[in-house]
């Protein structure tokens, strides 16, 4: 997969994508992922990327001349271009295995009060958030994404079955784990999971992910 983003804080990226499994993703060649400076497609010399909202308001907005000309530049046929903004549909795992589907991902992160309106009705195929908060800037967004993506990718775990045992990834929180040893100070792992009988083990998880998520996620199961 291919993913380039465009910030205005490249430097944000340093470290955080260089590290354990994203790392790993790039240098097998399963991630091709290259962080662009949103002002290196300006052509003023002062490099200006924002401008005041028509109508009056507090704040300035990302300018529409140098992303159409980032994206013109950058995307191609199969390229999915997505806005991250507070104002984006919110990611979750769902969202996370469909952008693993895809060839190249734009990402566009979103800065000072946001984005000029005409970026988001010509140029973005989606726009996401995390959470409902506010972050100084799209880096962040952008960071988690791409961690979420990249580790569903094939071959990228090491072992793919994993990802598909993990919390969300059947609208459930994920089950209790337990590792040795057995007793622990007086803590004793559950006695079905030592017990060998795969059928009840499995019958066990799947109703303490159903117990885990109805005590801390109930609306998962709405």
């Amino acid at each position: 997969m291919k993913v380039d983003v465009l910030t205005l804080f490249p430097a944000m990226f340093a470290g955080p994508l260089d590290e354990s499994i994203v790392q790993r993703a790039r240098k097998t060649g399963a991630l091709d992922l290259t962080i662009r400076n949103l002002r290196d497609y300006t052509h003023d010399r002062h490099k200006t990327v924002d401008d005041r909202p028509f109508g009056g308001g507090p704040g300035m907005l990302l300018k529409p001349e140098p992303i159409f000309e980032a994206v013109e530049d950058l995307a191609r046929e199969k390229t999915r271009v997505i806005l991250l903004s507070p104002s984006g549909r919110k990611f979750d795992q769902a969202i996370a295995r469909e952008l693993a589907q895809q060839e190249h991902l734009l990402l566009i992160c979103g800065s000072y009060e946001g984005f000029d309106e005409r970026i988001r009705e010509h140029l973005a195929d989606d726009e996401l958030s995390i959470g409902d908060y506010v972050l100084t800037n799209g880096a962040l967004p952008a960071m988690v994404i791409i961690d979420a993506v990249t580790r569903l990718l094939p071959g990228v775990l090491g072992d793919d079955e994993s990802s598909h045992e993990e919390s969300f990834s059947h609208g459930l929180l994920e089950y209790p784990h337990y590792t040795r040893p057995a007793d622990f100070r007086g803590m004793k792992v559950p006695e079905v999971l030592l017990s060998g009988n795969h059928a009840e083990i499995a019958k066990w998880r799947a109703e303490q992910a159903k117990l885990r998520t109805k005590e801390r996620r109930p609306d998962l199961l709405d």
